[in-house]
């Protein structure tokens, strides 16, 4: 019976989520700053354009292929159980992370990185559902939510450092070839990816407990009336995310920054949302005044897009960036949190609608950034449209702090 299991996770099976977490993220990040070099290596000299579409369509590919599996993922899980699907996302993904290494062909290079989102995407829904499963309060979740945010985001953090300065070890210290260089940051997400799917294997309990003592009284109301304006955040902070990340990239190009440095800009995102992602949950702010936040950020968001766009200074950049990171990083988790609330029988499939059009928003963003890069009449046109689009999304967003808590409820 379940009343003799623990009401709560222990630390050693959150322990191996977060690994889970953090190697998925690593082997995202690690790809970022060498896709221009690898596309290079494997498709030859090719124009700044080509050079640009290929790396925004390669990031959305796999940005995709999280739209396609996440909600899947979710309802398997609800109905199997959250540890066989993290189990089989962390081996799928070390299977085509290790394909997309060495991989000599364009086609194959698409192919590779489409099969290491789809099992990706087994692991950011269900390592939500799993939290929600056992969560005695509201407290609790949010705490644990942030753990996980900050795990996902240290993985985005040292992903583009391990990418970029692993190229330039194994080229000059190693004096590999610089086919043989590409790969080894890639060989290195496969592995983490293989030792995080051991300690899931070994520390993550095999049920599934389910609590909802936490949720609010009204969940099906919560669900029906709030859950579209939570998916539309989610789908435009990640459409900016995707067009941040991309037009990053290729501006570090241009620059003639390396891949170390390109990571370096990277980094310095990850280190702003996981300090922001700390702060929100933190024992200091209650989870329920979070919801106050969505409107503050996506201000903050389209200002950062719109201050990207026009500055040329390094100062000023810095600052962009820094408004961008923190707002991105406050809005993803706290929609996240708000949309786990609801029918705990489908957190599973609920999680995963939030993480498809978190991955949607993103493939889109990618590939905008990629293919309106460096226009000739408006050179930044991919950070001014994402801006007007984080507008959009703030004004229908006005109401939602009121329809995620009704008055009744709060003042109880």
């Amino acid at each position: 019976m379940d009343l003799a299991e623990p009401t709560r996770l222990s630390w050693s099976a959150l322990s191996a989520v977060l690994v889970a977490m953090f190697a998925i993220t690593v082997g995202y990040g690690v790809a970022l700053p060498i896709l221009p070099f690898l596309i290079e290596q494997i498709a030859g000299r090719s124009t700044p354009k080509a050079l640009s579409w290929h790396t925004g369509l390669l990031t959305g590919v796999y940005i995709i292929a999280i739209f396609v599996g996440a909600p899947v993922w979710g309802r398997i899980s609800d109905r199997c159980g959250r540890k066989p699907i993290i189990l089989m996302g962390l081996l799928g993904f070390a299977a085509t992370s290790g394909l997309f290494a060495i991989t000599a062909s364009l086609p194959l290079l698409y192919l590779g990185r489409f099969l290491a989102g789809f099992f990706a995407a087994a692991i950011t829904p269900v390592a939500y559902a799993l939290i929600g499963d056992y969560a005695p309060s509201k407290e609790w979740r949010a705490h644990r939510f942030a753990l996980i945010n900050i795990a996902g985001t240290a993985g985005f953090f040292i992903g583009p450092l391990l990418g970029g300065l692993a190229v330039r070890v194994a080229g000059s210290l190693w004096t590999l070839p610089p086919d043989s260089s590409l790969a080894m940051p890639l060989l290195t997400a496969t592995g983490l990816a293989v030792i995080a799917a051991v300690l899931v294997l070994f520390l993550l309990p095999s049920g599934t407990r389910r609590e909802s003592g936490d949720a609010p009284t009204d969940a099906t109301q919560l669900e029906r009336r709030a859950m579209l304006r939570l998916l539309a955040i989610a789908l435009v902070t990640a459409l900016a995310i995707g067009v941040f990340e991309v037009g990053l990239a290729l501006r570090g190009k241009v620059l003639g920054l390396d891949a170390a440095h390109i990571g370096i800009m990277f980094a310095e995102c990850s280190l702003v949302m996981a300090v922001v992602q700390a702060l929100v949950f933190s024992p200091l702010i209650k989870p329920e005044l979070t919801r106050w936040f969505i409107a503050p950020g996506l201000a903050t968001l389209a200002i950062g897009l719109v201050v990207v766009s026009v500055v040329s200074t390094s100062v000023l950049m810095s600052v962009a960036v820094a408004l961008v990171a923190a707002s991105a990083g406050m809005l993803s988790p706290v929609a996240t949190y708000w949309a786990s609330f609801g029918i705990p029988t489908s957190q599973g499939a609920q999680l995963g609608r939030m993480t498809a059009a978190a991955s949607f928003g993103q493939a889109l963003g990618s590939v905008a950034g990629g293919a309106l890069f460096n226009l000739p009449i408006l050179p930044d046109a991919s950070f001014v449209l994402a801006a007007l689009l984080v507008l959009g999304t703030l004004l229908a967003s006005i109401r939602l702090p009121r329809l995620l808590m009704p008055e009744p409820a709060a003042s109880r």
